[in-house]
C-alpha cells in the first residue's frame, strides 16, 4: 500500500503541457473545447470517454462504476496512455490529467497503488489550473452532490499544490472570458 507521502517532488519529465481540472461540474470540458477551436491541441476527460464507450458496449452506467476500484483503475489506463503519446515539446491542454486520479482514490477511499504512485511521479506539468466550481448539474455520467463536487475540488487542488507546478485558480467567469484568462497566465 502506497501513501501521498511517495509522490515526489523531483525526477520528473518537465512537460510543455497545461492542465485543466477542478471538481465535477466545474467547466473543464467546456474551456478545453474551445481551446480547442482556437487551434490548440487538447485531449478528453477519460472518465465520460469509458463510461461512453462501455455504455456502447450496452453496459448500464451504475454497472461501470459498481466496482470503484476497477472504475478508476481503467480510467487511469487510458489517461496513461494518452499521456505516454504526447510529446513534451508540444504545447497542449489536459482535461484532467494524472494527479486527478489521486484526488479521486482519496475521494473514494482506495490505496494509491504502485502504478498511480509511478505514474503520477512520472511527469512535471508547466501550468495547473484549477477551475473554480460551478453550479452542479448531474448527468448520466456525473453522479456526485455538491458535498462530493466540493470535497473532491479541494482534494484535487491539494494534490495539485504538493507538485513542483504552477497553480493558478481560475475564477468563476463566462466560459471564453476563463478561457482568455487562462492564456493570458501563461503569457506573464
Amino acid at each position: 500500500m502506497s501513501s501521498l507521502n511517495e509522490i515526489k517532488l523531483n525526477g520528473r519529465i518537465t512537460t510543455n503541457w497545461n492542465v485543466i481540472t477542478g471538481g465535477p461540474c466545474s467547466g473543464k470540458t467546456t474551456v478545453i473545447n474551445i481551446l480547442a477551436k482556437r487551434g490548440y491541441k487538447t485531449t478528453i476527460e477519460h472518465a465520460r470517454h469509458y463510461i461512453d464507450t462501455q455504455k456502447e458496449l450496452g453496459n448500464a452506467v451504475e454497472a461501470i462504476r459498481a466496482n470503484k476500484r476497477e472504475f478508476q483503475m481503467r480510467v487511469l489506463e487510458m489517461q496513461i496512455e494518452e499521456e505516454s503519446k504526447l510529446s513534451t515539446e508540444d504545447t497542449v491542454f489536459l482535461d484532467r490529467a494524472l494527479p486527478d486520479a489521486v484526488a479521486y482514490y482519496l475521494f473514494l477511499g482506495l490505496d494509491l497503488d504502485d502504478e498511480l504512485i509511478n505514474a503520477v511521479n512520472t511527469f512535471c506539468y508547466k501550468n495547473i489550473f484549477v477551475l473554480d466550481p460551478l453550479p452542479l448539474i448531474k448527468d448520466y455520467a456525473r453522479r456526485e452532490d455538491k458535498k462530493a463536487q466540493l470535497k473532491i475540488h479541494s482534494l484535487i487542488t491539494e494534490v495539485y499544490e504538493m507538485l513542483p507546478c504552477k497553480v493558478t485558480q481560475v475564477p468563476v467567469l463566462p466560459p471564453e472570458e476563463r478561457v482568455d484568462f487562462i492564456l493570458e497566465s501563461i503569457q506573464q
